[in-house]
């Protein structure tokens, strides 16, 4: 009698409480394969250090891997609860190219259609970027910045060949600038944007999957 293999589970990681709480609020129905939501910790090296350690599990050998959170927004006309799906992430260290961009986008339009979805370059920081930082980030082509996507992609593909992608909530944008998350109305809609987006995420592992080795 055959048995069907099991699917290579999905690792979607976030950095803060508040996005491990929307997650974790959000529809898990619909999974095709183990998920685990990892809370990395704040910044590049909590990232790494958290990613780098959970896929050296044997269990997440063959895992795609999700970058996931709020983000700051860099170009014009972009609003707290849009959506950020990165076509690359790249920080000082390099870019890494993400996979099934166009199928995240679909997905994402179809989930929550109320939503503008952007794409383009993600990239990384090591603080919270403000001010004149924007229009400079802008300059080089990237769309939004975050401080832990790059690092977590970049610690994905490091520790084998593995599909990988980052979805963002931008949480404060130029003429949006927030102060604190979750004390404001943007942040606020931001949360709710992010509780949402599962479905979306659990289709595009689901047409991903590498065939196990």
């Amino acid at each position: 009698m055959s048995t069907q293999p099991v699917p290579d589970p999905l690792l979607i990681a976030c950095a803060l409480g508040i996005e491990h709480l929307a997650l974790r609020m959000g529809d898990r129905g619909g999974a095709d394969g183990p998920v685990t939501v990892l809370r990395t910790g704040m910044g590049p090296r909590a990232a790494e250090r958290s990613v780098t350690r959970i896929l050296a599990d044997p269990v997440f050998a063959g895992a795609a891997v999700l970058a996931t959170g709020f983000c700051a927004g860099l170009a014009p006309g972009m609003h707290p609860g849009d959506l950020v799906v990165a076509e690359e992430t790249r920080d000082p260290r390099g870019a890494v190219p993400c996979v099934g961009t166009e199928l995240l986008v679909k997905e994402l339009a179809r989930t929550l259609p109320w939503r503008t979805v952007h794409t383009g370059p993600l990239t990384g920081s090591d603080h919270v970027v403000r001010g004149h930082e924007r229009a400079d980030l802008l300059a080089t082509g990237a769309i939004a910045v975050d401080m832990e996507s790059a690092a977590t992609l970049l610690s994905a593909v490091r520790g084998g060949v593995r599909p990988v992608a980052a979805v963002r909530v931008v949480v404060d944008a130029p003429e949006h600038e927030l102060v604190r998350i979750g004390t404001v109305r943007g942040g606020i809609s931001a949360f709710r944007v992010l509780r949402s987006v599962l479905p979306a995420f659990f289709e595009w592992h689901r047409n991903v999957l590498l065939p196990r080795r």
